[in-house]
């Protein structure tokens, strides 16, 4: 089997590891890629190289079983075989498994390796096992990657956040081989550099929703904290003044005083991490200062708040729209209806509760469209779609009117009642008052912050001014900026 050398003279060291005829590797079938492993990665890798236009060697324990699973035009045999008939080799076994590849040592030396191993912990072993399997063959090179790819994006082709592959390694020259070889099988490949990044790389796939724990505690404990406000309130104050029993709004109703107060409190947590970004780059006349950690973890959860937020929003709505299908619902309709005739009322009319609930309704559909809208747009083939102007007059010009339609809606709501003596039960406010102070907030900053006297300011700390360096340090040089920069838009 004729292969191409990857690592040896300094010929091949400017070979570039590319089927297509590129770098004058012009007949793609005759570049052999090993694979020592016979598990569903190694099955979906072999599938998709093969469509790539790759020639696979696969190497395993028992081939004549193995081969059974296994495409016909793949050669499957022992692991001897499968080393010397390939120069990049895939290593898909477990890390208890490597040192069944020992015997194999001499065979290996100037190959390269690609370990695509994941633990069943994070940080399981002191090494990763990138850098455990480098120990072991120490005149091999070690590139690891793929990784964090699953085995079912293999086979079917990646698709959106399944496309990008970390790759790191000590050796440049493998590590563009392998890079190139991802870019081939239509992944997006990116450098993470040295060895020593594999212990991060392995990670990845461990990690459970990483910056959606925080907004998700968010969520939880404020939906916990307005539900048992609620219960309070509007259960267990009429029960204890009156002896009435009306815990049977508990799976319904209560819930629904609940969603929409949530909903528009991490929506306006979402624009408040700006402005006090805004408000720390004012204060210190500078960009290049790092912002606190809990502000930088706060501006990078803000996706998450908001996409919970559209969530409550949009499960208010549904509750919204169940309200007259309750048995309790029609009851309170009949007797509203029967006392209307016993005090022989011919019209009941308000035109001011009509009005009231007409501009409430239509807000809160507006309100919804515009959630809608920022959600859709923080997809990411659509967000790719979109460039840096347009994706940043949705998130943000666009937030803040959805902010503001979102302020009035419940201004609507709770019309006059905000003054009125009877909705103050234990002498607590109610649920909308509750709920407007955040968003109040936050609309307020924004127009402070769009004061002539203030944007125009903070517009020329974006661009790189400094206040600092019109100001005298005592030694007539004016101090040197840190290169890490945030900028908040």
């Amino acid at each position: 089997m004729e292969s191409i050398t990857m690592l040896g003279s300094p010929k091949n060291l400017n070979e570039t590891f590319l089927p297509n005829g590129v770098n004058g590797i012009k007949d793609n079938s005759k570049i052999a890629v090993g694979i020592i492993g016979t598990g569903d990665f190694a099955k979906s890798l072999t599938i998709r190289l093969i469509r790539c236009g790759y020639h696979v060697v696969v190497g395993s324990r028992n081939p004549k079983f193995a081969a059974e699973f296994f495409p016909h035009v793949v050669d499957v045999t022992h692991h001897e075989d499968a080393v010397a008939k390939a120069n990049l080799i895939f290593v898909a076994i477990h890390r208890e498994h490597y040192s069944s590849l020992w015997d194999l040592k001499h065979l290996l030396v100037g190959k390269i390796l690609v370990d695509v191993s994941n633990n069943m912990r994070v940080n399981q072993y002191p090494e990763s096992n990138a850098e455990y399997l480098q120990s072991l063959f120490p005149d091999s090179v070690v590139v690891k990657g793929f990784n964090v790819i699953s085995a079912w994006a293999l086979q079917l082709g990646p698709k959106d956040a399944s496309r990008q592959v970390y790759i790191c390694s000590n050796s440049v020259q493998a590590r563009h081989q392998v890079i190139e070889l991802a870019r081939q099988l239509n992944f997006i490949p990116f450098d993470s550099g040295a060895l020593t990044s594999a212990k991060e790389i392995e990670n990845l796939p461990l990690r459970l929703f990483t910056l959606w724990k925080g907004p998700v505690v968010v969520a939880i404990s404020l939906a916990t904290f307005f539900f048992i406000y609620s219960f309070i309130r509007d259960v267990i104050h009429p029960y204890v003044r009156s002896q009435q029993s009306d815990f049977y709004k508990i799976p319904i109703e209560i819930v629904n005083k609940t969603l929409p107060v949530v909903a528009i409190t991490l929506l306006s947590l979402v624009y408040l991490s700006g402005l006090l970004a805004a408000a720390y780059q004012l204060y210190y006349g500078t960009k290049y200062k790092r912002f606190p950690p809990w502000l930088e973890n706060w501006l990078q959860c803000r996706k998450q708040l908001g996409l919970l937020s559209f969530f409550f929003a949009t499960v208010h709505v549904a509750y919204s729209l169940c309200l007259p299908m309750r048995r309790s619902e029609r009851y309170l309709f009949l007797n509203m209806a029967y006392q209307q005739v016993h005090a022989n009322v011919e019209n009941s009319w308000n035109e001011e509760e009509v009005w009231r609930i007409e501009m409430y309704v239509s807000f809160g559909i507006m309100s919804l469209g515009l959630l809608s809208l920022l959600a859709v747009t923080s997809i990411p083939s659509v967000n790719q779609s979109l460039n840096w102007r347009e994706f940043s007059f949705i998130q943000s010009t666009l937030g803040y009117v959805a902010l503001l339609i979102s302020t009035l809606h419940v201004f609507i709501y709770g019309w006059k009642r905000a003054f009125e003596e009877e909705y103050y039960r234990f002498y607590t406010p109610p649920n909308f008052v509750l709920a407007l102070v955040l968003p109040c907030i936050v609309i307020l900053g924004k127009v402070i912050l769009l004061l002539p006297c203030i944007s125009k300011k903070l517009k020329r700390i974006r661009r790189g001014w400094e206040k600092r360096q019109f100001m005298d340090d005592g030694s007539g040089t004016v101090p040197y900026p840190s290169p890490e920069r945030i900028t908040v838009m």
